[in-house]
């Protein structure tokens, strides 16, 4: 199955080359989680502190679950400023 991979900010580095901008599309299994794809790409998991997958935010407690085919999954490191 298909589904769009996007890290922002200090995270781009982590994409597969061939990326556009922030983004991959990636051809994965069924059983394919957020957490998987952090591992497999090399982002610390203390830095994906936003999980989003179709702009649902998804907690660490979720982040196990499947995706879906055609589910985006977007993660934002820590972001401080004010």
């Amino acid at each position: 199955m298909q589904i769009h991979f996007e890290l922002y900010a200090s995270l781009m580095r982590h994409l597969p080359s061939g990326s556009s901008r922030h983004r991959a599309t990636l051809d994965v299994d069924e059983t394919t989680s957020a957490h998987d794809l952090i591992d497999t790409y090399g982002v610390p998991r203390e830095m994906a502190h936003l999980v989003v997958v179709n702009g649902i935010f998804t907690p660490p407690e979720k982040r196990d679950e499947p995706l879906k085919e055609g589910d985006v999954l977007a993660i934002w490191p820590p972001v401080a400023g004010g």
